[in-house]
């Protein structure tokens, strides 16, 4: 479905006559951090910027929808170099589209049923879950997915709970003390929203970096016996 088993991938780079770029378990964690952070400052611009409008217009759930096509929309391009060899950025777009979906859909159902911590918890490990085991399916490597859905969640989580910390710190600082500037109320709102989308993309994007890595560890090894 995906073309990204090894056999397919390994195939595409001999065809390609070109040697492949196969990074090592650091520098995916790296790329995945550095771009998932940029895929989720986007992600939550729909509410740093318009989070009002949405609300009032098409509800909380339409806001999620709008974030999610964002993060959907900007993950391609920026880490699609997570997959090794040629025509990485359509087979990533297929995966990580539909992996990300179901992510989103379980933890916006997870989070709108229970609220709160509990419900944020156990969204991020319904669609942490579902998407380590996408990812695994994706690259026929079922036997890294309860490690990878592992890292998965305690990465989201890590991400998400910080980044909460941040935000509602920096949304309860007195105007007189905002970041010693005296930001007015709207601005400080910014700043913590976005905050919030900083540290999350930085905890998942770690995460997401690392699963890409260890569903690939059978593409590693057969290009490095042909080497």
């Amino acid at each position: 479905m995906f073309g990204l088993d090894p056999e397919s991938i390994v195939n595409r780079v001999k065809a390609s006559g070109q040697p492949p770029s196969v990074p090592a378990l650091g520098e995916s964690v790296l790329r995945g951090a550095l771009g998932f952070t940029l895929v989720s400052l986007g992600g939550f611009a729909p509410w740093v910027l318009a989070g009002r409008w949405f609300y009032r217009n098409v509800g909380e759930a339409g806001l999620y929808a709008a974030c999610a096509l964002v993060f959907i929309g900007l993950s391609g391009w920026l880490l699609h170099r997570l997959i090794i060899g040629p025509g990485a950025v359509v087979r990533f777009y297929k995966l990580f589209s539909l992996a990300f979906l179901a992510y989103a859909v379980l933890w916006t159902a997870g989070w709108m049923a229970l609220g709160g911590t509990v419900g944020g918890l156990v969204g991020l490990l319904a669609g942490t879950a579902a998407m380590g085991a996408i990812l695994a399916c994706g690259f026929a490597a079922w036997k890294v997915s309860p490690m990878i859905i592992t890292l998965l969640f305690v990465t989201n989580a890590a991400g998400y709970f910080i980044g909460e910390w941040a935000y509602n710190a920096i949304a309860s600082l007195p105007e007189s003390q905002s970041l010693g500037t005296g930001l007015d109320r709207r601005t400080r709102g910014i700043l913590a929203k976005a905050a919030w989308g900083l540290f999350y993309g930085i905890g998942f994007g770690a995460g997401i970096g690392f699963a890409f890595h260890a569903c690939q560890a059978r593409v590693r090894k057969v290009l490095a016996s042909q080497t």
